[in-house]
């Protein structure tokens, strides 16, 4: 690989392209052709995108700054020169939310019959008894006030916790002393109230108005000077020392506990909040004030989520999906004898997930199972999987499940499935040291007539049975005996120390994976520099891994066409004279998550295609265990094409980069348009119960692909 690539200028900083993404998102918040709950939606995302992004990304780079880290990153940017600058687009970022949420979303929902009441000074006099009355019977037994004095110190204010904060003075005495007490708005009574409307629509009133109008009922012996709504951000990233740790799952659940008390990263106050109370915050939360976000209106839009969820605005909403059947699993087909007959590719949400739950759910009752092995990431909080496995112990397979307990915010779940398939008998594994084990595979070893078959099930997304149908994943079930071997090493190595002299079909990180992935880029780079078609289209969540980036840029210089799809970060840069011409870039958001990982090249007229668990990441290459496996069949590559050339083909979701780094979507004018999810909802309604669709090896649907600028 040529290091005249290896020039900051050609990269760009992971985090400033991750507040690029939610930018992105919140242009769908911002698109009127979406009808209005949904854009509530988008609205509540970025704002749940931005606290996880507090919480890690920028609590990381806290922490390297605290520990005097000067190394720079690949755009040449020092943790605290980064810090800096996400600290100045940030600012910027919630203030188009607001602006957003203030002058585009409140009038919408007006004219939609919804009065959302964002002071309780605005309330009627039969609203304010109503909400008065609701205030003694449902909220006052809840709260706990709590001062600040000599013997009782500044209280722990809880990671992402709303709380109102007050400034209080002494009745009836002459001091000029001024104390501090604050109050947590409690998470477990509903935090959008309805109250009456005289206007015959539906009026809705905040929690905290509610507690804020009323705070002067805490503090009888005082005078309330001012309160104010506050919101804390924390360090929540795991600081695991897996090597000094003797038991992996009881550090983490100690670890787990000290989120609570991580550094603060940002304070949240609303824009008019009295600056002696603000002044008291930032010296006992130790924020300085490029850490406090003065917000114009409430505060955590991530309730906007619940206010979608209101019953009786259906005409708000887009039309509820309901996932299709997948045309190669007949209803109540033995999924064995499918999968013998042929690969099955299951492409969700757009096809239900139910096959991938019921592979698992038969797979324990068949008394010609004799093991079930997988892994599991993340999981629903009720998952049928989980269920499923503990009855396949319970009927005495050998079962085995390696339960990934440093998956991030879903370490306290995970614990718990853990614990529950260890009392079913399971053999459970505590993931790797060092590594976080982020492949989906599950194997199935039955005895059959003609001896012992390996079913395998692989996938680019977690064995959720909720997000599934959220998220675009790609999965495959096959019983090609190749993947059925290497499957069966896969798990010997997740459970011991076996390591196969060779590999069939797939291709594992952190051992082989990025060396891969390099390879099959040069040659395509290779192919060019030949006289032939040379190729590359690549579908992943992100592009951060400086080696993949200079070596596609590498392969572009050498006349490599490269199309790439990346829905979130994106460190590479297009259009870099001498560069990256002949790379282009592109992110859908929409209705779904797009979340599968496909990887096309074009070696020279017999193309190859592949699916994998990681993206194009160092911590997926480098720092965890991912599988890459091939799509071979004919049908299934035919089906996987489609899905490439239709996302390739999308101009309604689709934003493209430019060349300084920003997004902008098509002129649509004149042309037909096309939505990838739209599409594909089409295609699985169509499909559903119809075996013959896509015979064909390459079947592309769109007409038009669309032109890059």
């Amino acid at each position: 690989m040529s290091k005249q690539f290896d020039n900051a200028d050609y990269f760009t900083n992971r985090e400033l392209s991750w507040i690029k993404f939610d930018e992105r998102v919140l242009g769908e918040a911002r698109d009127k052709s979406y009808p209005l709950f949904e854009r509530l939606k988008f609205l509540s995302i970025t704002a749940s995108n931005l606290d996880e992004f507090f919480m890690v990304r920028v609590a990381s780079l806290a922490d390297m700054v605290n520990a005097g880290y000067t190394k720079k990153d690949i755009a040449g940017m020092t943790a605290e020169q980064q810090l800096l600058k996400i600290s100045e687009e940030t600012h910027k970022l919630v203030s188009n939310q607001y602006t957003t949420f203030n002058k585009s979303l409140l009038p919408q929902l007006l004219q939609a019959g919804i009065k959302f009441i964002s002071s309780h000074e605005e309330l009627t006099k039969d609203q304010a008894d109503y909400v008065d009355k609701y205030f003694y019977e449902n909220v006052y037994p809840v709260l706990t006030p709590m001062a600040v004095d000599s013997s009782r110190p500044f209280p722990l204010i809880r990671n992402k916790s709303l709380n109102i904060g007050a400034l209080l003075s002494k009745k009836n005495e002459s001091s000029d002393e001024v104390e501090f007490a604050t109050v947590q708005v409690p998470s477990v009574l509903p935090r959008i109230i309805t109250i009456p409307s005289v206007e015959g629509n539906t009026a809705i009133i905040l929690l905290e108005e509610i507690i804020e109008r009323n705070i002067s009922k805490l503090f009888l012996n005082y005078d309330v000077l001012c309160a104010h709504p506050f919101r804390i951000m924390r360090n929540a990233d795991l600081a695991i020392d897996e090597d000094e740790a003797d038991d992996l799952l009881k550090e983490i659940e100690k670890q787990i506990k000290k989120r609570a008390w991580g550094q603060v990263i940002r304070l949240e106050v609303a824009d008019d909040t009295d600056s002696k109370l603000l002044k008291y915050l930032k010296k006992e939360l130790a924020v300085d004030d490029v850490e406090v976000y003065k917000i114009s209106g409430p505060l955590d839009l991530t309730f906007l989520m619940k206010l979608y969820g209101l019953e009786g605005f259906d005409e708000l909403k887009s039309e509820k999906y309901i996932p299709k059947e997948n045309p190669d699993i007949e209803q109540d087909a033995d999924i064995f004898e499918c999968i013998r007959k042929k690969d099955i590719l299951l492409h969700h949400p757009y096809e239900t997930f139910e096959p991938v739950v019921n592979f698992i759910r038969q797979a324990a009752k068949d008394d010609n199972v004799l093991a079930i092995k997988q892994t599991l990431y993340r999981v629903s909080g009720n998952s049928p999987i989980i269920a499923a496995l503990a009855q396949a112990a319970d009927n005495g397979k050998q079962v085995t499940v390696l339960v990934e307990l440093k998956a991030r915010f879903d370490e306290e779940n995970n614990i718990i499935w853990a614990k529950k398939l260890e009392k079913a008998g399971c053999h459970v594994i505590y993931g790797l040291v060092g590594l976080k084990t982020h492949s989906k595979i599950t194997l199935v070893v039955r005895r059959e007539e003609d001896g012992i078959r390996r079913y395998v099930h692989l996938g680019t997304g977690n064995y959720n049975d909720s997000t599934a149908k959220l998220y675009t994943d790609i999965g495959l079930l096959t019983c090609a005996e190749p993947i059925g071997e290497d499957a069966t090493a896969v798990f010997n190595m997740l459970s011991g120390y076996s390591e196969p002299m060779w590999w069939n079909k797939l291709s594992l990180a952190p051992l082989w994976l990025k060396d891969k992935f390099i390879e099959l880029i040069e040659r395509e780079r290779d192919n060019a520099l030949a006289g032939k078609k040379a190729v590359i289209k690549a579908k992943v969540n992100s592009l951060c891994d400086k080696d993949v980036i200079m070596s596609l840029y590498e392969a572009s210089c050498a006349g490599v066409q490269i199309d790439l799809i990346v829905r979130g970060i994106c460190c590479l840069k297009t259009g870099i004279k001498g560069v990256s011409e002949n790379i282009t870039v592109r992110s859908i958001v929409g209705e779904f998550l797009e979340h599968s990982r496909i990887f096309y090249f074009e070696n020279g007229g017999n193309y190859e295609l592949f699916c994998a668990s990681a993206d194009w990441m160092p911590r997926n290459l480098e720092r965890r265990v991912e599988i890459l496996y091939p799509i071979e069949s004919k049908e299934a590559k035919a089906k996987v094409m489609n899905i490439l050339e239709v996302l390739l083909s999308d101009n309604v979701r689709a934003s493209f980069m430019l060349e300084d780094g920003s997004y902008e979507k098509k002129d649509r004018r004149g042309k037909e348009s096309v939505c990838a999810h739209e599409v594909f909802k089409r295609m699985a309604t169509e499909a559903e119960g119809n075996e013959d669709t896509l015979k064909d090896e390459r079947v592309f649907i769109p007409k038009e692909r669309v032109e890059v600028f």
